[in-house]
């Protein structure tokens, strides 16, 4: 069996991830420095570092409601050990919850010139197809954690064409939608990554990266209760 990578090696005693040392990586950077760092091969400036933060603390944690939180901690009520239950919540992931990001990314760099945006989603509604990156179970109007990544994202002049796109798709979503369907925090997260510049295959493990300390802390929580195995009782079942 034969690996070829260019992302870390170690030699003569010392760990090398592209091309810098560990522990200079280490005594220099921040943590989501480094994990941009090792995504991009780049160490990210100062704006890119700040908003790369707060894009990871955006999508830490949701809840023990989410798919991949529930499914975690009903892991770790069965007695499973820590890593085995964080393995569980991640496989709770899918294209409803967390992993959409790289995919509204896609949308937003082959649209991005898009002149009739109004005619392209009442053609995607008709054929019951839809952006990914808007609506949300709970946050109906306005998702907060958009509101705060688009501020910075000003704030750090990295606001631009992708996130005035992703805007302009959320208004004339609500235009034709029956619902109000609010950019939530991966379609804002997505925009942002694509004003950055960054591949849009990054786009769901950024948001897998995010997730696990959030996942972790709800597993430590139900460890912590031990309240015990969870299960349905015989009154949420209904047989047909």
């Amino acid at each position: 069996m034969k690996f070829q990578t260019r992302i870390t090696k170690v030699e003569n005693g010392q760990e090398i991830i592209y091309g810098q040392n560990l522990e200079k990586l280490m005594e220099e950077n921040t943590f989501a420095q480094n994990i941009f760092f090792l995504l991009t091969s780049k160490l990210p400036n100062e704006k890119a570092s700040k908003m790369f933060e707060a894009i990871l603390s955006s999508i830490i944690d949701h809840g023990p409601a989410t798919a991949s939180a529930m499914i975690a901690r009903i892991s770790a009520s069965a007695k499973n050990s820590l890593h085995a239950s964080v393995a569980a919540g991640l496989l709770g992931l899918g294209e409803r919850h967390g992993v959409v990001i790289s995919q509204a990314m896609d949308f937003f760099y082959e649209h991005v010139e898009e002149k009739d945006l109004s005619s392209l989603l009442t053609k995607m509604k008709e054929e019951k197809k839809y952006v990914l990156g808007f609506g949300h179970k709970f946050f109906i109007d306005t998702d907060p954690r958009t509101l705060k990544l688009f501020s910075l994202a000003k704030e750090n002049e990295i606001f631009g064409v992708h996130c005035e796109l992703a805007l302009a798709i959320e208004k004339n979503l609500n235009e034709i939608s029956s619902k109000k369907l609010p950019l939530n925090a991966d379609g804002a997260i997505a925009a942002i990554l694509c004003d950055m510049k960054l591949e849009s295959s990054i786009g769901n493990g950024v948001f897998v990266i995010a997730r696990v300390p959030g996942l972790v802390a709800q597993i430590l929580e139900e460890v912590n209760n031990d309240v015990g195995i969870r299960r349905l009782d015989d009154g949420e079942i209904e047989y047909l």
